[in-house]
């Protein structure tokens, strides 16, 4: 119910989603693929890489020229001034309004990127590859626009909530993500397993993390499974993906 009409038109009611993460802050991985469960889009992924610095966004290049798969451009989501969806609008998580109890941060004013301490920034490198014939670039510039807000909104609530987390030890920020799991998996009905951290083995190399990063060592290697979507040049004719009334058809039989 929350796509657009064009994308509800060739997308079947059931469907599911398969997402990896792998968690090794202030180094971050998040992919959402359909190509391994979902028949019906079988060339659709999301890939985000996330980098945290103790700056205010002026890092360049901070991915590496050869990790960005092919065009890209850079956008600075400013959490206080740019604009959000309407029906996202809290007035309780506006940063130019909410002042912490705890920490005295905010309001945010005009120009906070360059005054304001601390400051950390969150730099992702998105990549979305939708290779189905005559709807790939309209689907990925929607796919970008939707994880634009939904990084935008989190961000701003991430500020605002401060009071909520700034304190917390790492055993009681896990204790958390496994409350907020049961709630959620029982909101939707889910079982909820068990939260199961596994320890990283030590690096070869360490390396020095910003200071908002607790004291682990940093691998800048992912698992394999977590690989970027490999690169493919945009076809001029798609014989082997699928068309659009493939899809209708496939819609209509589900």
């Amino acid at each position: 119910s929350k796509l657009p009409s064009w994308a509800r038109a060739v997308t079947p009611r059931i469907f599911y989603i398969t997402e990896k993460a792998w968690n090794y802050y202030p180094y971050t991985i998040t992919a959402d693929n359909h190509s391994l469960q979902c028949s019906f889009l079988p060339k659709f992924s999301i890939y985000i890489e996330t980098k945290y610095e103790d700056n205010c966004g002026d890092s360049e290049n901070i991915f590496h020229s050869d990790k960005i798969l092919g065009d890209h451009e850079v956008s600075f989501l400013d959490i206080a001034f740019d604009e959000i969806p309407e029906r996202y609008y809290r007035s309780l998580e506006d940063p130019r309004f909410f002042s912490s109890a705890k920490t005295g941060r905010g309001p945010l004013r005009e120009g906070w990127r360059q005054h304001t301490k601390p400051i950390m920034c969150s730099y992702k490198l998105v990549s979305v590859k939708f290779e189905v014939w005559g709807l790939q670039t309209r689907v990925e510039q929607f796919v970008h626009k939707v994880i634009r807000d939904i990084l935008l909104i989190g961000h701003r609530q991430a500020f605002a909530w401060v009071d909520e987390w700034c304190g917390m030890t790492m055993e009681e920020v896990r204790r958390y993500e496994q409350e907020t799991q049961e709630a959620t998996n029982e909101l939707i009905g889910l079982v909820a397993p068990a939260i199961a951290v596994s320890e990283v083995g030590q690096p070869t190399a360490t390396h020095s993390a910003p200071a908002s990063a607790p004291s682990t060592p940093l691998s800048d290697e992912a698992p394999e499974f977590l690989a970027p979507p490999k690169t493919r040049p945009r076809k001029k004719s798609a014989p082997e993906t699928l068309t659009l009334p493939a899809l209708r058809e496939r819609a209509g039989a589900e």
